[in-house]
């Protein structure tokens, strides 16, 4: 379901699958061959909401953001994905940058103000509090999550490797006739 918010409406870019149970709201840009999967919700009321190309939100994720308070939005936290990224299963970002090229872990929880670097992997179940920020190519995990090693080159391989199955699947959903 595509929700506009007040004058807000969600901005979908070319190829993009959305599954028929996904919610998008209100000021959200969704860049090209990206997909938003069962259940997820990506609710851009208070804040905005950017996706970059061939970003992954798997099933039952949760995108939301921090308000404004300034007339011009010009504070507050939103929540920017980069290309490539692949958001696992019932993850959860709240106003938070997630850089180009990374993989975040089935039911990871990222906060307020943090930043992921590029190319870099956030594993399942892991917390980043708020205001984190963690470098390029870092393997960060745990409760609170810590960068624990640098990406090897297996890694990062990995990281596009899942990018590119998913749009591969969404292409197959994208020929299928779910209504």
């Amino acid at each position: 379901m595509l929700l506009n918010f007040k004058e807000f409406k969600p901005q979908i870019s070319k190829g993009v699958w959305i599954a028929p149970s996904a919610q998008v709201i209100g000021r959200c840009e969704i860049g090209e061959d990206s997909s938003v999967w069962f259940g997820a919700v990506i609710r851009a009321d208070i804040n905005f909401i950017k996706i970059g190309d061939r970003t992954s939100i798997q099933d039952m994720s949760m995108i939301h953001v921090w308000h404004y308070t300034k007339a011009d939005m010009s504070d507050g936290f939103p929540t920017i994905i980069g290309s490539d990224v692949t958001i696992g299963h019932k993850a959860m970002l709240h106003g938070c940058i997630i850089n180009d090229a990374c993989l975040i872990g089935m039911s990871a929880t990222i906060l307020d103000g943090a930043e992921i670097g590029r190319e870099s992997i956030v594993a399942a179940g892991s917390v980043v509090t708020q205001n984190k920020k963690f470098p390029p190519g870092s393997l960060i995990m745990g409760t609170p999550a810590k960068a624990v090693r640098k990406l090897t080159e297996k890694d990062i391989e990995l990281i596009y490797y899942s990018s590119k199955n998913y749009v591969s699947y969404k292409n197959e959903y994208l020929k299928m006739d779910l209504k």
